[in-house]
């Protein structure tokens, strides 16, 4: 991994997986909004925060793309991992283990 692109891989990994914990709070808050309490607290704090962390999780897997030269399909899925709930753990799992973030 050249200097470079270790922080890059880094940043990458952090973002996805904290773009699923704030995927997992939203729905938690969801839940609570329109079946336990009634009440949209929980939708209200993570709404904002998993809308700037999808964000950020796009610009830097298109940043990722680029740097490490995925391949189109690769940098799709990566994209795509961001709409399910938790597929970002997976997508960055994956490019991890393949050596994608080199």
């Amino acid at each position: 991994m050249s200097r470079t692109s270790a922080p890059l891989a880094t940043v990458f990994r952090v973002v996805a997986i904290a773009e699923a914990c704030s995927w997992t709070g939203l729905l938690i808050g969801m839940v609570f909004k329109y079946l336990v309490v009634f009440d949209d607290v929980g939708v209200r704090v993570f709404g904002p925060v998993h809308g700037a962390l999808f964000v950020a999780y796009v610009v830097v897997t298109l940043v990722a793309a680029r740097v490490f030269r995925w391949r189109m399909v690769t940098t799709v899925l990566g994209l795509a991992a961001s709409i399910p709930p938790l597929f970002t753990l997976w997508f960055e799992r994956s490019v991890y283990r393949r050596g994608l973030l080199v």
